[in-house]
């Protein structure tokens, strides 16, 4: 049985990929911060009790990347195959506000946790999850060859993690690969995010919740694309014969205002009735168009995105709406069913975890 260390598994892309993991048979270790409330919602639903006599094949354990001690114990006494760091501080707005602690959450907290690697000897496999906001305002559409151009204390620190983790894959041979993802999207994204902002709102707005949605820059464009689909391609990048970087996305890219016509059509209504402008939602400098040029992933990896910009749209307002418990149209559902292979479809899987 695998063994495989998630950092950031309480997140979108940390749940989705530890129920993949799970239904190939893994043995799954996530790390969580120490709190006094548990922030582990994603991830509830595949708590099974360990007390029922089967063995449990997912664990939490505490650390933290601002922290080289709990890293290095957490290695040694895990003792993974796979190591998938998904932790940081994601938010791009939020960086400029919180600069240093993104850079050492962000930046430094991948060099941390290389070098604990090294320092172990550990024969591991390691996912850097990079992001397409290291490209900034690079020309589109964007690929491997691209040069960065960071944007944002996210970006910068973002592009600090991936050319440390090529220096530690070139200088002590350790198998250590970094995905460039754009962005991706579910119902179980962050509300603060602005595509989970958008159908949020637009359902609240529909159960009589909400007058209004307030917004930065409505044209900024972005490839979006399904995070389910987008964890299966960090699975498949640790299990290619030789390491490597590789951007992955639909190659399609819309404007935050077309996010917002898909999102409030949904539901027959005209998103300029809602939408407000409030310029505390503007970044300080912005990132005008990113576009993903996916060939590499197509022909290494032999990827291929299912759920395009439209479908993503409505499966997203499908789980918004029904969450406010009003009528749900059903057509996101219909075509997650038609064009999604169902990998998550977890619940036979024996989990736990200690809390």
């Amino acid at each position: 049985m695998k063994k495989a260390l998630i950092t950031g598994i309480s997140g979108q892309d940390g749940s989705y990929l530890t129920e993949l993991l799970l239904s190939k048979g893994y043995q799954v270790h996530g790390m969580i911060r120490r709190s006094s409330t548990f922030n582990t919602g994603r991830i509830d639903h595949i708590y099974r009790d360990p007390h029922n006599g089967k063995k449990a094949r997912m664990r939490l354990h505490y650390g933290d990347l601002a922290s080289s001690d709990s890293l290095q114990n957490m290695i040694s006494e895990v003792e993974p195959d796979e190591i998938y760091n998904l932790a940081a501080q994601s938010h791009v707005r939020v960086s400029f506000d919180m600069p240093e602690y993104t850079g050492d959450v962000t930046g430094l907290g991948t060099l941390r946790l290389l070098e604990a690697v090294r320092r172990i000897g550990a024969d591991v496999r390691f996912y850097q999850a990079s992001t397409s906001e290291m490209f900034g305002d690079a020309l589109p559409p964007q690929s491997e060859m691209t040069p960065f151009a960071p944007q944002s204390p996210y970006a910068a620190a973002k592009t600090y993690a991936h050319w440390v983790t090529k220096n530690y894959r070139d200088g002590y041979g350790i198998f250590a690969c970094s995905g460039i993802l754009f962005n991706h999207e579910s119902p179980r994204r962050g509300e603060t995010f602005v595509t989970r902002k958008i159908t949020r709102a637009v359902a609240a707005i529909l159960a009589g919740k909400q007058t209004h949605l307030y917004m930065g820059n409505l044209d900024a464009k972005r490839d979006w694309g399904y995070a389910p689909e987008y964890v299966e391609v960090m699975w498949r990048l640790l299990q290619h014969d030789e390491p490597m970087d590789i951007v992955i996305g639909t190659g399609e890219s819309y404007s935050v205002r077309e996010f917002l016509e898909e999102a409030f059509g949904y539901v027959a209504l005209d998103y300029r009735d809602y939408v407000k402008i409030d310029k505390h939602y503007f970044r300080p400098t912005e990132v005008d168009y990113l576009l993903a040029d996916p060939g590499k992933a197509r022909t290494v990896l032999g990827w291929e995105p299912k759920i395009r910009f439209h479908d993503l749209v409505r499966i997203m307002m499908d789980a918004d709406l029904e969450l406010q418990g009003l009528d749900v149209p059903g057509e996101g559902k219909r075509l997650l069913a038609e064009r999604f292979d169902g990998w998550h479809r977890w619940e036979d899987q024996v989990v736990s975890m200690d809390k």
